[in-house]
C-alpha cells in the first residue's frame, strides 16, 4: 500500500510542479490561482445624475421607472426614465404657504399622492396634467400609504390604506375612470378602520404594507416609532373591492401582535426585498431606535409572516442622538442606511459593514434614499443633487459568509460558477467534517478539492479511517480524466487492495456478517463499474495477483466473469471438480474455443450433459474439433458411454447435414465398433453415387473388412463399381445378394454375363444344386444352357436339364424366323423407295407467263428461275442473293468454288447449234461434268424455299439493319 501511495505522490508532485511552472510564466492550467487579474467593480456603483434643479428638491419618489420630484414650493417634475430627455413639469397651483411634506407613488408609477404640511393631500395621475385635491382627506397629515398591488390599475388604486400622524389608519380608493374624470372628488371614499397606539397614546403610522399569502390570506404590516404591528385575516371571496375593514374589525377590542423596542428615533422605516416583479417580498428590514430588525417572510405561517428575526445593532460610529439614520433600503443580502453625510451597506448575513460611501459637503446634507423595486435601483438626493446606485453581482462574496457560518450548502450554491471559490468551500467543509469525526462526509468533500492527494490520504491513514480513505479514493477516481491513466491505475489497484483487506477482516468475524455482505456488494460494484472497466482490463494480471495473494477465489471468479475471462472461470471449476458449473458457464456464454478446449475434460465426467450442450450449440461448433475429445473418451469408455458420442455424430450428420469426411468416417468407425445394424443402414442411406458420398470409401472398406462386416463390404464394392469383388464376397454370404450385384452393370453385358457365370459356377460346383443352376438361367437372359453345361460333372444325366435344352432350341428357331421377317420388310422398303425416286424424276409444275419473282417482283420467265413445291418462284440470281448471306462459311466457300468451275465450262459458240447432251460431257479426267456442277449448286441454293424453310426461322432474331451499318444507315435518313 505504501509503495502505491508513494508512486501516486510522485505523479501528483510532477503534475503540481508542472502547474506551478506554467503559472510562473503565465500559462493557464487546471489548478486555481487566488489572484484577481483585474479590479472588480464594486457591488454598489454610484452615479451622479446630470441634472441641475432650478429650485431645491423637497421630495423624490421612484417606481416602475417613473420618477417624480417636488421642486421649490409649487413645482412638480415627472420623468419617465425610459425617456429621460422628455421631462414633464406640473404646477401645483397653490397660492398659500403650503409645502410638500411627503410624496407617495404606487407600484405601477401611475398614482401620485402629495401630502402637504397643511394637512391636505393632492392627487396626480400619470395620464393627466392637472393636480386634484382630495377633499375627504383634508385635515389629516399623511405619514404613509399602503398600496393595493393586487387590485390596483393605472386608473384605479383599488382599496388602499392611509396612515396619519395621529395614528389613524384609513381605507380609501381613488379613481380616474371616465365617469369621474371631471368630478371634484376623485376619491371614492375615505373611512377610518383602526388607530395605532403606543404606551403614551396614539402614535404616527410610519409605514404600511399590504401582502397576500396562500389561501387568500392577507397580511398588513404597519409600524410606529417603536412598534411593528401585524394584522392577519381573510377578505370574503368576492368582497376584495370592499376593502380591508373586516381584517381590522377582528382587532377592534384588542391590539394585534406586535414587536416593540425601547429606543426611539422619532420615526421608523421598514424596507422590503422583492426578488422579481409581481412576486411577494422575501425579507424585510425595520429601521428603529435599537437597530435594524431583519428577518424573512414566511407566508405559510398562520398568524405572523415574520420569520428568522434578528436585530443588527447600528455600527459603532452611528450615534442616534447625533447622526441618526434617515432612510433604509433592503437588497438581497444587504441593507443600506442613509446618514446625513454617507451611506453604509451592512451585510444581512453577519451584520458587518461591507460598503461605505462618503458624500462631499458641497452636495449638501443627504435627504432621502428610496429604491425602485421593479429595476432594483437605489436613488439618493440632497436639496441640490440626485444620485443613483446600481447593484451589481451582489452575491459575489456571499459564499464566504455562508462558509464562515458553516452553511456549506448555501456557500456552494453561490459559488457554483466560480470553481476557485468552490474549491475553498469544499476544503473548509471537508476540514469541518473531519474535525467533527464525520469522516465519510469529509472524504467526499476532500475528493472534490484541489488539495494535495498525499496529504489527504495520509490524514485518513493516521486517523485509521480506512473506510473513509476508500470513499476518498473512489470519489477521486470518479473525477479523474480518461487521459490520466497512471493515476487511474494506481487508484484502482490501491482500492482493490483496501477492499480485500477490509473483506478479510470482516469475513473472520461472524458478528460482522451484515457488514461483510455490504462490503462485498460495494467491492463487486467497484469491479463491475463501467468507468473502471478499461483500467481493470488493462491491469487484470495485477488484479488477479492481488486476489490470489489474498486467497479470494470467490472474487477471482467474479472478476474473471466481469472481464469475460471465461477460460479462467471454467478452468477454476474444473480444478475443483465443479464440472456442472463449468459446463453452465460454457453454455451461457457460448464461446466455441472454450468448448473445444475443455470438452476433453468435461466429457470424461458428464458425457450426456456435454453432448446436450454441444447439440444446443448447433452449427456454431465445428464437430471436427470435437473429434479428439470423443476419440479419447470412446477409447476408455464402455459401449453405453460410446452411445453418447454416436448421438452427437448422428446429430451432425442427420440434423446439421454435415458433409465433412472426418465426421462421417468417425461415425462409421463407431458404427463398425458398436452398431453393425446401424452401419449397413447408414451406408444404404448414403446412396451409391460416389460423388454424393461423404465418407472415405477405401477407409470404410478396410474398416468393415477388419470387423468382418461382409454385407457392408459388398455395399461398398458396389459403390466403387468393383462388381466382380462384390459378387465374390457376396457368394460367401448369400447367393441372392450376389445376384443383386450381378445385375448392376447394365451397360456392360459381357461383364454381367461373367458375373452370372460366377454365380452359376458357385451354385453348381460349391452347392451342387442343379435346380438353383437352372434358376440362374431363368434369372439372366444372357446365360444359355451351353454356357452352364461345362460346369456340370460328367455323371449328371440329361434329364436334369432336358427342358432347358428344348427351350434353348425353341429360342433359336424363333430368332431365325424373326430374321427372315426383317429381311422381307427390308426388301419391300427398298422397292418403294425406288418407285418414289422414279416418280420424283417425272414430276413437273406449270408456270404462267404473267408469273413474277417472289423476291424482285419482275417477270419470272425473263431469266433462269426455281419453282418450289410450296408455290414460291425465284429468279436464280435473286434466290442466290437471298440465300448466300445466311449460309455457313464453309458452304459459301464451296458455292463460290462451284460458280467458278461452272463459269470455266461456259465456252462462247458462234453456231446456234450444239451437240445434244453437251452438259453431260465430262470436263476431263477426274473433273465433274457441267451437269454435276449445276446439280451441286442447286443442292446448296435450292435445298429449301427461302421463305418457307429453316432459313426464315433462323433469321427471326436478325435485325433489319446490320449493326455494323447502323450508323451509316441512320445518317442516310438525316
Amino acid at each position: 500500500m505504501a509503495s502505491i501511495l508513494d508512486e501516486y505522490e510522485d505523479s501528483l508532485h510532477r503534475s503540481v510542479s508542472v502547474q506551478q511552472s506554467r503559472a510562473s510564466v503565465g500559462i493557464p492550467h487546471s489548478g486555481y490561482v487566488n489572484a484577481r487579474l483585474e479590479k472588480e467593480t464594486p457591488i454598489f456603483n454610484k452615479q451622479r445624475i446630470d441634472f441641475a434643479p432650478p429650485e431645491k428638491i423637497n421630495s423624490l419618489v421612484v417606481s416602475s421607472n417613473q420618477l417624480c420630484m417636488s421642486l421649490g414650493k409649487d413645482t412638480l417634475l415627472r420623468i419617465d426614465l425610459g425617456k429621460p430627455d422628455e421631462p414633464n413639469q406640473v404646477e401645483l397651483g397653490r397660492k398659500d404657504e403650503a409645502k410638500v411634506y411627503k410624496m407617495f407613488l404606487d407600484h405601477t408609477g401611475s398614482h401620485l399622492l402629495i401630502a402637504l404640511n397643511t394637512s391636505e393631500c393632492l392627487y396626480l395621475n400619470r395620464s393627466v396634467q392637472k393636480v386634484r385635491a382630495l377633499s375627504r382627506w383634508k385635515g389629516h397629515l399623511i405619514e404613509s400609504v399602503g398600496w393595493n398591488k393586487f387590485l390596483g390599475s393605472e386608473t384605479n388604486t383599488g382599496p388602499i390604506l392611509v396612515g396619519t400622524s395621529q395614528g389613524q389608519i384609513y381605507e380609501a380608493e381613488i379613481s380616474v375612470s371616465e365617469g369621474s374624470l371631471f368630478s371634484t372628488n376623485p376619491d371614492q371614499y375615505f373611512r377610518q378602520v383602526y388607530t395605532l397606539e403606543e404606551e403614551s397614546g396614539p402614535a404616527p403610522v410610519c409605514c404600511l404594507e399590504i401582502e397576500r399569502g396562500i389561501e387568500g390570506k392577507f397580511f398588513i404590516i404597519t409600524t410606529t416609532r417603536k412598534r411593528l404591528f401585524q394584522f392577519v385575516g381573510k377578505v370574503p371571496e368576492g368582497a376584495e373591492q370592499q376593502g380591508f375593514s373586516s381584517i381590522f374589525a377582528v382587532h377592534a377590542d384588542h391590539l394585534p401582535s406586535f414587536r416593540e423596542f425601547p429606543a426611539n428615533l422619532g420615526f421608523s422605516e421598514i424596507a422590503f426585498y422583492t426578488p422579481k416583479l409581481r412576486s411577494n417580498p422575501r425579507s424585510f428590514a425595520w429601521m428603529m431606535g435599537n437597530g435594524v430588525l431583519y428577518g424573512t417572510l414566511d407566508y405559510s405561517r398562520p398568524d405572523s409572516i415574520l420569520s428568522d428575526e434578528r436585530v443588527w445593532v447600528y455600527p459603532s460610529d452611528i450615534d442616534i442622538t447625533v447622526n441618526k439614520p434617515i432612510s433604509i433600503v433592503l437588497t438581497q443580502f444587504h441593507f443600506l442606511l442613509l446618514l446625513p453625510d454617507r451611506v453604509k451597506a451592512v451585510c444581512t448575513l453577519n451584520g458587518q459593514v461591507v460598503f461605505q460611501d462618503l458624500f462631499l459637503e458641497k452636495f449638501g446634507s443627504l435627504t432621502r434614499m428610496i429604491k425602485d423595486p421593479t429595476v432594483q435601483q437605489i436613488w439618493i438626493h440632497t436639496e441640490k443633487v440626485v444620485f443613483r446606485y446600481h447593484v451589481q453581482r451582489e452575491s459575489r462574496d456571499v459564499w464566504k459568509m455562508y462558509m464562515n457560518m458553516n452553511k456549506f450548502d448555501l456557500a456552494k450554491e453561490y459559488c457554483k460558477d466560480r470553481p476557485e471559490c468552490l474549491d475553498i468551500v469544499l476544503a473548509k467543509e471537508a476540514e469541518h467534517c473531519f474535525q467533527n469525526k464525520r469522516y465519510l462526509d469529509s472524504a467526499k468533500c476532500y475528493a472534490l478539492t484541489q488539495n494535495y492527494f498525499e496529504e489527504i490520504a495520509l490524514k485518513f491513514i493516521e486517523a485509521k479511517q480506512e473506510e473513509a480513505l476508500m470513499e476518498f479514493l473512489i470519489k477521486k477516481l470518479s473525477n479523474l480524466k480518461p487521459s490520466e491513466k497512471t493515476q487511474t491505475t494506481l487508484l484502482t489497484t490501491w482500492l482493490t487492495e483496501l477492499y480485500l483487506n477490509w473483506l478479510g477482516v470482516l469475513q473472520g468475524d461472524p458478528s460482522q456478517r451484515n457488514l461483510y455482505l455490504d462490503a462485498r456488494e460495494k467491492f463487486r460494484t467497484f469491479l463491475s463499474s463501467p468507468k473502471n472497466k478499461d483500467c481493470l482490463f488493462n491491469n487484470r494480471a495485477s488484479i488477479y495477483e492481488l486476489l490470489a495473494s489474498h486467497g479470494d477465489t470467490e472474487h477471482m471468479v467474479y472478476f474473471a466473469v466481469i472481464m469475460q475471462d471465461y477460460e479462467r472461470v471454467v478452468a477454476h471449476h474444473c480444478q475443483h471438480d465443479e464440472y456442472d458449473e463449468a459446463l453452465n458457464v460454457l453454455s451461457r456464454h457460448k464461446d466455441e474455443k472454450l468448448f473445444y478446449k475443455f470438452s476433453p475434460v468435461l466429457i470424461q465426467h458428464i458425457p450426456k450433459k456435454v453432448v446436450d450442450a454441444w447439440i444446443s450449440m448447433g452449427s456454431r461448433l465445428d464437430a471436427r474439433n470435437l473429434i479428439p475429445a470423443l476419440v479419447n473418451y470412446s477409447q476408455s469408455a464402455s459401449t453405453q458411454q460410446i452411445n453418447e458420442a454416436i448421438r452427437y455424430m448422428e446429430f451432425c450428420v442427420y440434423q446439421l447435414e454435415e458433409t465433412q469426411q472426418a465426421i462421417h468416417n468417425y461415425l462409421l468407425s463407431l458404427y463398425a465398433l458398436c452398431r453393425p445394424d446401424s452401419l449397413l443402414s447408414y451406408l444404404e442411406q448414403a446412396g451409391t453415387n460416389p460423388n454424393r458420398i461423404h465418407y472415405d470409401l477405401k477407409y470404410a472398406l478396410r474398416l468393415c473388412a477388419e470387423h468382418g462386416h461382409h454385407r457392408a463390404c459388398v455395399h461398398i464394392y458396389k459403390v466403387m463399381e468393383l462388381y466382380e469383388e462384390a459378387v465374390d464376397l457376396a457368394l460367401q454370404v448369400d447367393v441372392d445378394l450376389a445376384k443383386s450385384c450381378a445385375d448392376l452393370p447394365e451397360d456392360d453385358e459381357e461383364l454381367r454375363k461373367k458375373l452370372w457365370l460366377k454365380i452359376a459356377r458357385h451354385v453348381v460346383q460349391e452347392e451342387k444344386d442343379v435346380k438353383k443352376a437352372m434358376a440362374c438361367l431363368s434369372s439372366c437372359a444372357l446365360l444359355k444352357i451351353e454356357d452352364v453345361l461345362p460346369f456340370f460333372p460328367d455323371f449328371v444325366t440329361i434329364d436334369h436339364f432336358k427342358e432347358a435344352i428344348c427351350n434353348s432350341l425353341e429360342d433359336y428357331n424363333k430368332h431365325i424366323e424373326e430374321l427372315k421377317r426383317e429381311m422381307e420388310e427390308a426388301t419391300q422398303s427398298a422397292k418403294r423407295i425406288r418407285e418414289d425416286i422414279q416418280e420424283m424424276r417425272n414430276k413437273y409444275g406449270s408456270v404462267e407467263p404473267q408469273e413474277k419473282c417472289a423476291a424482285c417482283d419482275f417477270p419470272l420467265l425473263n431469266r433462269p428461275f426455281y419453282l418450289f413445291l410450296c408455290g414460291h418462284m425465284f429468279h436464280y440470281d435473286c434466290l442466290l442473293q437471298a440465300v448466300f448471306p445466311n449460309l455457313p462459311a464453309y458452304k459459301q466457300a464451296k458455292l463460290e468454288d462451284l460458280q467458278k468451275k461452272l463459269a470455266a465450262t461456259s465456252q462462247p459458240s458462234k453456231s446456234h447449234h450444239r451437240p445434244k447432251d453437251a452438259d453431260t460431257i465430262s470436263l476431263g479426267k477426274g473433273q465433274p461434268s457441267r451437269e454435276q456442277i449445276k446439280a451441286d449448286i442447286d443442292d446448296i441454293v435450292a435445298a429449301e424455299c427461302v421463305y418457307c424453310g429453316e432459313l426464315m426461322i433462323r433469321s427471326i432474331d436478325k435485325p433489319f439493319i446490320d449493326p455494323q451499318k447502323y450508323e451509316e444507315e441512320m445518317q442516310s435518313w438525316l
